[in-house]
């Protein structure tokens, strides 16, 4: 029963509730020192992802995935890259299309399941270096990506593939949007929206995209019926949800994966705690702090020490 025991992460004193964990390392956190070599390439359907490599001569690799509207620029990324690093590790953390800071050449984007985006990613380090052991990190969008990878792509995954570890997933999507919808989560989806937006801008320079009337969408709902579905094979929204939201997809989970979501996580629904699917899969190891905020897990805020940078270092090595 991979339901983890209390966990040992305590916030500091002054990041007293989810919005400040979740608020202060995205915006103050100082970026970690490590150098990146970008290389690029390209899809089957004649796109291109942007991959940054920080290489120390490993046979192990760890592959990270960001979050919404993120990229491998953001500290918590460049944190985990660090993390690899310094446990003697490669790491590739890698740019989902439109992310890289160059629109990407289609209209499609990305979503909370593109999964043959990171199996591509996945399958290019493995011819590129031949490692012996790769492990996945995902944050928020990035861990639902690598959760419905593992599962529903289980018998896809390079055997190579041996353990991995997510952080502040909104696993069960229709209720993450509707908890993100709410008045006190407002000046999040605001920031989502207006940066959606400006892709979409960017998007309309070289195809048709409706810009009609987009200050009237409030939420990831009707965003996401009005262009995430349409732009990339989804009926509509609910379609997109039930498809991709993973939580619905753990019992297929073959490896041993660590997910760690806060209680007081302000994107996630209750339904973003996957109890039953930890109790019914011995792969799954569900760590249920009672605080950290969405990508937050500050331990020591000042000096760039994060529990969730220690904490996969910790289960990758095989620690529970």
């Amino acid at each position: 029963m991979p339901l983890l025991p209390a966990s040992p992460y305590r916030a500091p004193f002054f990041l007293f509730n989810g919005h400040l964990q979740t608020i202060l390392p995205s915006t103050l956190r100082k970026a970690p020192a490590v150098s990146y070599t970008r290389e690029r390439i390209d899809t089957p359907d004649q796109d291109f992802l942007d991959l940054d490599w920080s290489i120390v001569g490993s046979s192990t690799l760890v592959v990270v995935s960001h979050g919404l509207e993120g990229d491998t620029q953001r500290p918590y990324m460049k944190g985990m890259v660090k993390a690899a690093n310094q446990t003697g590790w490669d790491a590739l953390a890698w740019n989902y299309r439109s992310c890289s800071g160059e629109p990407n050449h289609l209209l499609r984007s990305y979503h909370m399941g593109v999964m043959e985006d990171l199996h591509l990613v996945i399958e290019h380090a493995l011819a590129k270096h031949r490692y012996e052991t790769v492990y996945l990190v995902g944050f928020s969008m990035g861990g639902n990506l690598t959760l419905n990878y593992l599962s529903q792509w289980a018998d896809k995954v390079p055997m190579q593939v041996k353990r991995a570890a997510v952080f502040s997933v909104p696993c069960h999507m229709s209720s993450a949007c509707a908890q993100l919808a709410k008045p006190q989560n407002r000046i999040y989806m605001r920031r989502f929206l207006n940066t959606l937006h400006q892709k979409l801008k960017l998007k309309a320079q070289k195809f048709t995209v409706d810009l009609a009337d987009y200050h009237q969408i409030k939420t990831f709902e009707q965003f996401d019926d009005r262009y995430t579905a349409p732009l990339h094979g989804f009926k509509d929204a609910a379609d997109y949800y039930a498809r991709c939201s993973s939580s619905l997809h753990l019992k297929h989970l073959r490896l041993p994966t660590l997910l760690v979501n806060a209680k007081n996580d302000p994107f996630l629904s209750p339904e973003c705690f996957p109890v039953e699917q930890a109790q019914q899969n011995p792969n799954l190891y569900l760590e249920m702090p009672e605080s950290g905020g969405h990508v937050g897990f500050a331990e020591s805020f000042f000096t760039g020490i994060y529990y969730s940078e220690r904490r996969a270092i910790e289960f990758l090595q095989g620690r529970v």
